[in-house]
């Protein structure tokens, strides 16, 4: 049964929803607000990975060591060549931290403004890939952070076609590469989640995953190299690799 008993009209449906979209950016300005004063604490965090003590550095040269050899000590210089350049990529990551700090509010909001229309086993499904996806997307996000990028800064920031050309990487360019990167990976961390959706349809099954795995292969070289902000090997590797994975835990989950 769903879960109210008294209908609404329409434009009361769009009053609800417009309240719950005041609600969401509301909450979203007072965290991005928040945000934006914590300036010294947030941009820590972002400029963590270029730093040669990030902690994905710091296990590569415990892993170096252990294989008795050694890991070259790097650093990569950023620079800002716009005027109001940092005010204006201080206000966009004050931004998307507010977003992500009311994530799950705004995804309540959400469920709470839908659930009513829905039946109780729909809210069942509807919580579980909510909270499934939720969850996985950060996690995306979590491996990009700490292992993808990370490893892609490293090597594209140090390489170098000569001795004499110094590499000096442009502030926006580190922040929109980041970025995209970590929404990238999320988006893709959601393939068991929608693997498991298509079979509760009837949409997909283990046999057919497993009988198309080499065009799926092939799908997902191209998906990542479109995904991929840059045009190296390297980085196409690192993308495609966790897809390639998730790919076949999405055949269990499927089984």
């Amino acid at each position: 049964m769903p879960a109210v008993t008294n209908t609404q009209s329409f434009w009361e449906h769009l009053d609800v929803l417009r309240a719950a979209i005041i609600k969401i950016v509301a909450v979203t300005v007072v965290f991005g607000i928040a945000a934006f004063f914590f300036k010294e604490e947030l941009f820590v965090v972002v400029l963590a990975p270029k730093n040669d003590g990030f902690i994905t550095y710091r296990l590569l040269d415990r892993m170096a060591a252990w294989a008795g050899s050694t890991v070259e000590p790097f650093s990569v210089r950023l620079i800002n060549t716009g005027l109001a350049q940092q005010f204006i990529i201080h206000m966009k990551i004050a931004l998307c931290a507010g977003v992500l700090c009311a994530s799950p509010y705004i995804l309540y909001q959400l469920f709470r403004f839908v659930s009513p229309a829905l039946y109780d086993n729909e809210r069942r499904y509807v919580m579980r890939m909510v909270g499934g996806g939720y969850a996985m997307f950060g996690l995306g996000v979590l491996v990009c952070y700490f292992l993808i990028f990370p490893l892609t800064f490293r090597f594209l920031g140090t390489y170098q076609v000569s001795g004499e050309v110094d590499n000096l990487i442009a502030l926006d360019s580190y922040i929109s590469t980041l970025v995209m990167m970590c929404l990238a990976m999320g988006i893709v961390f959601e393939i068991p989640i929608l693997s498991w959706l298509f079979a509760k349809l009837g949409l997909l099954s283990a046999d057919f995953m497993r009988r198309y795995r080499k065009h799926a292969i092939v799908i997902i070289l191209v998906v990542a190299a479109i995904i991929t902000p840059t045009s190296d090997v390297f980085t196409l590797s690192l993308v495609a690799l966790p897809m390639c994975v998730l790919y076949e835990i999405s055949i269990l989950i499927v089984k």
